[in-house]
């Protein structure tokens, strides 16, 4: 939100042109508008999914025709024709499900997703020359693609392999009936997650429509069973105080955004007047400022996303150890976490946690071989082919080697005296925020020339640093495979991550990257 955009992008849209007064009035482009007017409509619309449409008044059918209805027509709102190509590749995957050889399934899906996204990635970089004349979809459709495949392996999981042949993770989600097409439509394009996510899984979904989330997940805390027939007398607890608390969030990333990330533009950083004449230290404060006032933008959008699901009670995860309802299933960020990582592992691991746990369920744990590197690739493609992407992926396996090695051979120096260890955490903390702010750099200025001239402007010190602390430490310790529990990936469930106080019904595990 708030990021310049060429006039004339501005005004013309394929989407609905109603709210053109308010984005002119407003001084945002009217992309931005209709989405926020669609997700605080959307927001209404939970509360009333909730209230006047859950399982006990209406029945499965009636609730995924109007979920899917809606998602659609806030498409069809933002997008205008360019909705048809969510459209088109949810109803050819669905052809898929439904006719393809369920031993390939899971292959034809991928491809046949991954291929139309990138497909649309290619156009706007190369035809469009970086931008789009009209709404940019490939939000929705990087959100389309991630459902498609994860419930195609859950699928595959389901008819093709043994029990014993699945993880603890993928057996409780393993599907063993074909969806209908109203569910298929309804998990992929309902309007609690159709704009930004966050990806849930099919069975998942399923069980809140068919009203089951919330007392499943009731069961597995025996402290809130009253009798044998305890849950059933249980009312749903209610998401409330959750949505206002997510809410609160909301608006403080909002005022944040409009006092200050408009102030300090990201594109400063490669002004040929600034990198000329301002001093080396000048140059690195600011981009250190203006990639942390970057980030409230995506806190809104995600933290939104998640209130307006549980407003419609979706995304109950358990209770935790007060006995309070926890609504971080589908948590796709830790905000305390990222802004004190003291590492940069920590750093990625609270960052768009959804994502990772989709990477992971649909790579990582399914690779045969070289997964940390696929995973890697499939990160960057489903991200884009802008060049900027992929100097961040590329730029991130230095640092990450670099942090490893250098926890591994000073870190415990420093554990045996308070103050010693607040020296290190504050130190790390500070070496943390500048890695990442340069690793992220060329993820929002998108194309080479730019994020050449940032770098060179920074003497590419974190590269030259990262490059030598690993090869310096290498010697001293030998290196660490790359395994689950290390950064890229993470061992930490997506419940802990969100939420140390929740204690969820089953863990995730999540592996994390992106």
């Amino acid at each position: 939100m708030g990021e310049p955009v060429d006039a004339a992008f501005s005004v013309k849209t394929t989407g609905s042109e109603w709210l053109l007064p308010v984005s002119e009035y407003l001084g945002f482009p009217l992309d931005q508008v209709n989405f926020l007017a669609c997700q605080l409509f959307g927001l209404a619309a939970a509360f009333w999914f909730r209230l006047y449409l859950s399982p006990s008044h209406a029945n499965p059918l009636v609730r995924h025709a109007v979920a899917a209805l809606l998602g659609v027509a806030f498409l069809i709102f933002c997008f205008g024709w360019y909705s048809a190509h969510i459209l088109t590749v949810v109803l050819a995957s669905y052809l898929i499900i439904i006719n393809a050889d369920i031993n390939n399934v899971h292959r034809y899906s991928m491809l046949t997703a991954m291929g139309y996204l990138t497909a649309c990635q290619v156009s706007r970089v190369f035809i469009y020359n970086y931008g789009v004349p009209s709404t940019d979809f490939s939000g929705p459709l990087m959100i389309v693609t991630q459902k498609i495949t994860i419930l195609a392996f859950q699928l595959h999981d389901g008819m093709c392999k043994k029990s014993e042949q699945l993880t603890s993770e993928q057996k409780p989600l393993a599907m063993n009936v074909r969806p209908s097409l109203i569910e298929y439509l309804s998990y992929n394009l309902n309007f609690l997650s159709v704009f930004v996510g966050p990806c849930s899984n099919y069975k998942e979904y399923i069980d809140f429509i068919e009203g089951r989330h919330i007392s499943g997940r009731l069961r597995q805390h025996t402290g809130t069973c009253n009798g044998q027939n305890g849950y059933d007398k249980t009312p749903d607890p209610s998401p409330l105080n959750a949505v206002c608390q997510k809410l609160l969030v909301c608006s403080g990333c909002m005022l944040f955004f409009l006092t200050v990330t408009r102030s300090l533009p990201v594109i400063y950083n490669v002004d040929p007047h600034f990198v000329s004449q301002a001093p080396f230290l000048t140059r690195l404060t600011y981009a250190f400022f203006s990639i942390q006032a970057a980030r409230p933008k995506f806190y809104f959008a995600w933290t939104l996303a998640d209130a307006v699901n549980n407003a419609a009670g979706y995304g109950f995860l358990g209770m935790d150890k007060n006995g309070k309802p926890c609504w971080d299933l589908m948590c796709n960020l830790n905000i305390l976490k990222i802004e004190t990582a003291t590492s940069f592992k920590t750093f990625i691991d609270n960052w768009n946690i959804q994502t990772g746990i989709w990477l992971k369920a649909v790579c990582y744990d399914r690779a045969p071989k070289h997964r940390l590197a696929l995973t890697f690739i499939l990160s960057a493609l489903w991200h884009g082919v802008y060049p900027g992407y992929y100097f961040t992926f590329i730029t991130a396996i230095p640092i990450t080697m670099a942090a490893r090695a250098v926890r591994r051979s000073v870190r415990h120096y420093f554990l045996g005296f308070r103050g010693l260890k607040l020296g290190y955490d504050i130190l790390t903390w500070a070496a943390t925020q500048l890695a990442i702010c340069y690793t992220v750099m060329p993820f929002l200025l998108l194309a080479v020339e730019p994020t050449l001239v940032y770098y060179s402007s920074m003497y590419f010190y974190v590269h030259i640093i990262s490059i030598l602390a690993a090869i310096a430490l290498h010697w001293k310790h030998k290196p660490i495979e790359p395994s689950v529990s290390t950064k890229t990936f993470s061992s930490s469930s997506s419940s802990s991550l969100c939420s140390a106080q929740c204690q969820p019904v089953h863990s995730n595990n999540n592996d994390k990257v992106d």
